[in-house]
């Protein structure tokens, strides 16, 4: 199930932040995990230029869409930052933050990009 996938990576890194795409087709998703070189990686997410851009052909070459664009907050909440607003570029994606900062819980939001402002939206699982 992509929750548990996605929970459980963060749960493996748990000092850093994590980062990805999911590619869906056929209503079947695959994660893609991307290499996060920010030069903050606790506090902050940049996805690996290359990585990122041979993902995005792997998910095409495979005739499958973008869903999702997710990263972790090991130490805060699953609520986007400005900088993440900011840096967000993918409108017709998903955008997914885990968060591991509560004690004993583990926190999974999803939110659309709308004029550069993260809207909050129900994510249902099936």
């Amino acid at each position: 199930m992509l929750v548990n996938q996605l929970l459980h990576q963060a749960q493996m890194s748990p000092e850093k932040e994590i980062c990805g795409l999911v590619a869906e087709k056929n209503q079947q998703q695959r994660i893609i995990p991307v290499n996060n070189v920010a030069s903050d990686p606790q506090n902050l997410f940049e996805m690996e230029p290359k990585a990122l851009i041979d993902a995005m052909r792997n998910i095409r070459e495979a005739d499958e869409q973008l869903f999702a664009v997710y990263h972790s907050h090991p130490q805060g909440t699953a609520t986007p930052s400005a900088l993440d607003s900011k840096q967000a570029e993918y409108p017709e994606a998903l955008y997914l933050i885990i968060a591991l900062g509560t004690k004993g819980v583990l926190e999974l939001r999803g939110f659309r990009l709308l004029n550069h402002t993260f809207q909050s939206v129900d994510l249902h699982l099936v």
